[in-house]
């Protein structure tokens, strides 16, 4: 991208302000007040300060978007046609263990579509940006998904869901298929993170279940714009519903899809 549009700058600048914020806390996590949200779904004072400079800087240069955030919901704005979708920090679990995979995820929803997407992996240094009609980029580099053809030979990402939530049995089945069929799997732990490395070619393909859409918001738009395909595991749009995410390559995406869905039972 040799000239960013003024709204990614915007985006941008607003990510890359709170990372400093998150980089100090990654090295003084012994003094981080961190409260639980569910039986394993945890929130830190890095992840609520992190979401404050968020707010304060895309408040300032877009005062009349809304916001969907992932600590302080939903904030509505007087553009009713243009809304941030924020998560500050994808990946608490890692960051709370001192694990350096973890990421800023800015999405910009406009009338009902995904327009723009900034994500920020600070320790990494990886700055993956995309804007509907005008590429996928990472710190400036052009992005493509990985032209890999056969499933046999694929790559693929997911996300294990954790304790106290009701897809288990489902994931158990899913994994199972695509381990006997796939050249590997990999959970790293964030969902942002494994839709940019779909965009970047170093996944061939990504699915997890029951995601929200502060965590996949911005890098639906990095895959779609280097050329991947994404939809919900029914093949359809409910990605930001709750109907969960199949992100791969233009060829892949389809055998995939049709390799996970014979884990569903049928009626379901």
């Amino acid at each position: 991208m040799a000239l960013r549009s003024a709204l990614i700058n915007v985006m941008v600048a607003a990510a890359k302000k709170a990372a400093k914020g998150l980089v100090r806390d990654l090295g003084e996590l012994e003094n981080l007040q961190v409260s639980r949200k569910g039986p394993a779904d945890y929130v830190s004072k890095a992840d609520r300060r992190a979401e404050e400079i968020l707010h304060a800087e895309l408040r300032k240069a877009r005062p009349a978007y809304g916001f969907l955030m992932e600590e302080a919901g939903a904030i509505d704005g007087t553009d009713t046609s243009n809304r941030w979708i924020i998560d500050p920090l994808d990946g608490t679990t890692n960051f709370l263990h001192g694990i350096p995979h973890f990421a800023i995820s800015i999405g910009l929803e406009r009338d009902s579509e995904l327009f723009a997407g900034v994500i920020y992996s600070p320790v990494y240094d990886e700055l993956y940006v995309a804007e509907k009609g005008g590429g996928a980029f990472l710190n400036g580099r052009r992005l493509r998904v990985s032209g890999r053809p056969k499933l046999d030979d694929a790559l693929i990402a997911t996300g294990i869901p954790f304790r106290g939530t009701p897809s288990h049995d489902l994931f158990l089945r899913q994994i199972g298929l695509v381990m006997g069929t796939c050249a590997g799997i990999r959970r790293y732990g964030s969902a942002a993170l494994d839709l940019a490395y779909v965009a970047a070619g170093r996944y061939d393909g990504y699915w997890e279940n029951g995601l929200f859409p502060w965590d996949v918001a911005a890098g639906i738009v990095l895959v779609r714009e280097a050329g991947g395909f994404v939809s919900d595991l029914a093949g359809g749009r409910r990605m930001l519903a709750g109907g969960g995410i199949l992100a791969a390559n233009p060829v892949l995406h389809a055998p995939l899809a049709a390799l996970l869905a014979q884990a569903t039972p049928a009626g379901s």
